[in-house]
């Protein structure tokens, strides 16, 4: 039924943007628009063209390549901001104009200086010049949960004669809570008769006291069929309502909340990773759906539940969202299922006295470190229990790179007691490096990781490089330290070669045997 959709109004290029250190460029602009089309939103609020020549182009830009949203310019109730907000949208496949006014007493008082009546009268201007254009208006009272609730009904009922086809109640300044909230939307209901039928009732909210998500999903059961909402919840001062965070409320909780939208949710993640990509506003680690720790898990409880079982610990899956998978996170915390379940999947298969010896360890190591990373695991394990040979060795190793030549790498390695030297070129002088050492060995790995830290400051600090490779689903981690990082990397790439083919010959071995 199409009562029960609620469309998604995504105004993170208008008012997300607004956030202080948020500001977008127009080719910044154009790659999130994209990608909101792709999540599938229904709307894009694309800016304020009447704000900035800027805003006005990227707008206009917008409108012109997005096919498959509606596109909304935000403009005062006054003509000129009118006529520059059509000129913007006006190719879009489906524009809207997006017009408000404050309706409050205080924002009539201290900043408009307009009378109750002057308010009225300007909604009805706005919005008929705005139908002029397009029959797809949408009017906002801004400061609208401030607002005398009589006066309320009486602006609304208005702008909807005049034509509006959307009325937008704003919780301007996150103020409201969902009892109060919901008894608005329902007054609204009960009084002005087209909301009901004939005009799409939406819901705006700021998250200054954290219920902006709340008091939304409170109005759609009352009956809004549109909330205005933003990518990763930015916004002015504390941020609007989280997209991600209601989109995911109404469909885990569907049995309290028959309603649906139309998003791709398992786009939500590329899209917050590119909106906080493009405005430097990284997404805080505890965030709801999108956040680091949203699908990590540390507690021994914990860990041995969703092991054991997801839906203990886990509500909804990652993959939903577009997050690849969960994280199982060792640290202090975690229990020995957790522990053993990661050795496993490095391929050790402890006896139960090396395992218990094994675990002992790294608690001792979790009780020194804030974060247990697969790297020191893998150390871990490998220094007291795996004595892999050196199947591979580098004897010397040689490189020659500069701007005016291609970068060449020659490896001296040997190999089962056998020397090799070989030499290969790369797009740089440790792809060249990888690259001998691949071809000498016969061994041609993914590459997963390659990181590079400083094991000591200063210009003469040795650098330590940590490489994970993989072949036909068996991991393998190196390390390797230099002052030279090229030759850091060579003796990294070896050492989880070895560490690899060891992996390869005693598959599935304990410290005491073949399983």
């Amino acid at each position: 039924m199409s009562s029960e959709i609620v469309k998604i109004f995504d105004t993170t290029l208008r008012d997300g943007e607004q956030a202080p250190g948020c500001g977008m460029t127009v080719e910044e602009k154009i790659k999130v628009a994209y990608q909101l089309e792709k999540l599938g939103v229904d709307i894009i609020e694309a800016g304020f063209p009447a704000s900035s020549e800027g805003d006005f182009q990227s707008v206009k830009l917008i409108a012109e390549e997005i096919k498959d949203c509606e596109i909304a310019g935000l403009c005062r109730a006054n003509i000129a901001d009118i006529d520059r907000g059509w000129e913007a949208i006006k190719r879009a496949a489906n524009p809207r104009i997006h017009t408000f006014i404050a309706t409050s007493d205080i924002h009539l008082k201290y900043k408009l200086g307009k009378t109750r009546d002057e308010v009225l009268e300007a909604i009805v201007a706005a919005v008929k010049h705005a139908k002029g254009y397009t029959e797809n208006v949408e009017f906002s009272c801004e400061d609208a949960t401030r607002t005398d609730v009589d006066y309320l009904c009486r602006a609304v009922d208005i702008a909807v004669k005049a034509g509006a086809t959307t009325i937008n109640i704003p919780d301007t300044v996150g103020y409201t809570v969902p009892e109060e909230f919901a008894y608005i939307i329902r007054t609204l209901r009960d009084r002005v008769s087209d909301l009901v039928n004939k005009v799409t009732l939406s819901v705006h909210c700021h998250n200054d006291l954290g219920l902006a998500v709340a008091n939304s999903i409170a109005a759609v059961k009352e009956g809004a069929r549109q909330v205005e909402c933003t990518i990763n919840g930015l916004g002015e001062r504390a941020g609007n309502a989280s997209l991600e965070e209601i989109v995911m409320a109404l469909k885990v909780r569907g049995d309290r909340h028959p309603y649906k939208t139309r998003i791709v949710t398992d786009q939500i993640y590329p899209t917050s990773r590119l909106v906080s990509h493009v405005t430097g506003v990284n997404v805080q680690p505890n965030k709801a759906i999108v956040g680091a720790n949203a699908f990590a898990h540390e507690a021994g409880i914990h860990q041995d539940g969703v092991l054991k079982e997801r839906i203990t610990y886990e509500i909804m899956k990652p993959e939903e969202v577009g997050i690849p998978s969960n994280k199982i996170i060792l640290g202090k915390h975690s229990g020995r299922h957790a522990f053993k379940k990661r050795l496993e999947e490095f391929g050790y298969f402890l006896n139960e006295n090396d395992f218990q010896r094994a675990f002992r360890r790294f608690k001792d190591l979790a009780d020194k470190k804030k974060y247990v990373f697969d790297e020191d695991i893998e150390a871990l394990i490998s220094e007291e229990f795996v004595r892999s040979s050196d199947f591979y060795k580098i004897v010397s190793a040689n490189f020659s790179s500069g701007t005016d030549m291609r970068p060449v790498a020659t490896i001296k390695l040997l190999i089962d007691g056998e020397e090799v030297t070989v030499s290969e070129y790369g797009d740089g002088p440790v792809d060249a490096a990888y690259k001998a050492i691949s071809k000498a060995t016969g061994v041609t790995p993914n590459l997963e990781r390659y990181v590079v830290a400083a094991i000591t400051g200063g210009t003469d600090a040795q650098g330590e490089v940590t490489v994970r490779i993989e072949e036909n689903g068996i991991v393998s981690q190196g390390q390797g330290a230099s002052t030279d990082i090229i030759v850091a990397s060579a003796k990294a790439f070896v050492n989880a070669l070895n560490k690899l083919r060891w992996r390869k010959e005693h598959p599935r071995r304990t410290s005491s045997g073949v399983v």
